[in-house]
């Protein structure tokens, strides 16, 4: 029988090779589908993994050395605050204030050192240090998240820019509006971010707004710091309120990270400088976190006058006395705030040095040791290794006399007559540096000067922050 004339031919190989391809392309495209929803899926797992180790860094938690709560600050008569976002650095986070002082208003100030000052800072010693109009009212306008340090001509540019636009908000001279700036260095600063929101800054200044200022002002900060102090002038009762910002970079040369206290004390501009001035050595001067002084500290004083208490125009006076030692009570509240907020501290530690040659060698004894890495990593490891002191006594450069030298831990003494003392208690002097508070004392057994700092310890949290600080 012969074979059927319909049975189908066999594929020739170039056809089972387009077959094939065919076959290798819809595979490819499978894949390749496959393959991008996988990554897809990675990235948003990524995405969420991420996120949730941002969310558990512990950046956000209150320092173990805060206050119980924020004060109750007194109204300022002749001071209105406000607060605002305008997304300097991250979106919805509160990050501008602006403070508006009524005309006639006295200003004084206290200036960062360092020889590479931000914009902000060389604009306000400048507008102090000419003659403004006095009788004008005038305005403090403050951004966290940049710190417009190290960013040229365009530094200046937006200091005029953020300046203008509050003197023009709020009917001020130019030359009134003071400005600061504090975050990340060598970013320009978005100044119009800050000028875009300044008129609804102004609709809202609020007499009582002084707490949301303190807020907006903080950078690393993990509380607002704030302090007041009243006492009876002659006819009138005078009120102090003072808000701060710093965690880091603490080590002022002049006086501290942000700081801006009110006052409605009737006091002339010149005497209010001297006021200052005199204070800022044993309150800002004296505080230290990580022995780094930052482009952008600024302190300014403001004193509107509208209290009912007579002016005080003598410094010998009761009422300037009484006024000096509220000022000097709001100072170091806040520089110990400071302190207590610094990055990643869990122990709050006064050092008093007291028999010195002089005031100059007892600061430079305190400094030593509380900028002492060794130390406050001692301090942070609750050990207690007095020996540390004794070195950085030694490098200080102040003079001192290892056979005159004496080193307590709190009311314990451990080493006294060039040796260990013969009362040292190793178990006693451990269970001391357990306390989140510490005094470490110093009598070099030569003079009459002293001088008392703060500082705190260094823990592994200080190195987290600051890694990340950036990002």
């Amino acid at each position: 029988m012969a074979k059927s004339d319909d049975k189908k031919a066999k594929p020739s190989d170039a056809e089972k090779l387009k077959v094939l391809k065919k076959k290798l392309k819809k595979l490819k495209a499978t894949v390749k589908q496959a393959a991008a929803g996988l990554e897809t899926r990675a990235g948003s797992a990524a995405e969420s993994a991420v996120a949730a180790i941002r969310a558990a860094k512990p950046n956000k938690l209150v320092s173990p050395l805060a206050p119980a709560r924020f004060p109750d600050l007194p109204v300022i008569e002749g001071a209105e605050f406000a607060s605002g976002a305008a997304g300097i650095k991250y979106q919805g986070r509160t990050d501008v204030m602006l403070v508006r002082l009524a005309p006639g208003t006295a200003i004084a100030g206290a200036f960062t050192r360092s020889s590479t000052r931000a914009a902000c800072v060389l604009d306000c010693q400048a507008k102090l240090a000419g003659k403004p109009d006095a009788a004008a009212g005038a305005a403090i306008i403050v951004n966290s998240g940049n710190a417009n340090a190290f960013t040229g001509k365009g530094g200046q540019e937006a200091v005029d820019s953020v300046t203008g636009g509050v003197a023009k908000a709020l009917g001020l001279p130019r030359e009134r509006v003071f400005s600061s700036s504090t975050g990340v260095i060598g970013e320009p600063l978005p100044a119009q971010r800050i000028t875009a929101i300044i008129g609804d800054l102004a609709a809202k200044l609020d007499p009582a707004g002084a707490p949301g200022a303190a807020r907006a002002i903080m950078t690393t900060d993990t509380f607002a710091k704030g302090s007041a102090a009243s006492f009876q002038g002659e006819g009138g009762t005078i009120n102090i309120v003072g808000i701060a910002k710093g965690s880091g970079m603490i080590a002022p040369d002049m006086a501290t990270m942000l700081v801006y206290i009110f006052t409605d004390a009737q006091i002339a501009p010149a005497m209010l400088q001297r006021m200052l001035s005199a204070r800022v050595d044993e309150t800002f001067n004296a505080i230290t976190v990580d022995s780094d002084t930052s482009t952008s500290d600024a302190l300014i004083l403001a004193a509107t006058g509208k209290s009912k208490a007579a002016p005080i125009t003598d410094l010998r006076s009761v009422p300037a006395r009484a006024f000096g030692k509220a000022l000097t009570q709001v100072m170091r509240d806040l520089a110990q705030q400071v302190v207590r907020d610094g990055e990643g501290a869990t122990k709050f530690v006064e050092v008093q040095v007291t028999g010195a040659a002089d005031t100059a060698d007892a600061h430079k004894v305190a400094m030593a040791i509380a900028n002492s890495p060794l130390v406050k990593t001692a301090i942070a490891g609750e050990d207690a290794n007095w020996g540390r002191v004794v070195a950085a006594v030694g490098k200080s450069g102040a003079a001192a006399d290892r056979d005159k030298l004496t080193i307590r831990f709190g009311d314990m003494v451990l080493a006294e007559n060039g040796w260990r003392a013969p009362s040292y208690d190793e178990e006693k002097a451990s269970a001391y540096m357990k306390r989140a508070e510490l005094v470490i004392g110093v009598d070099l057994g030569l003079g009459k000067g002293k001088r008392t700092v703060w500082t705190c310890d260094l823990t592994h949290r200080y190195i987290d922050i600051n890694a990340d600080y950036r990002s």
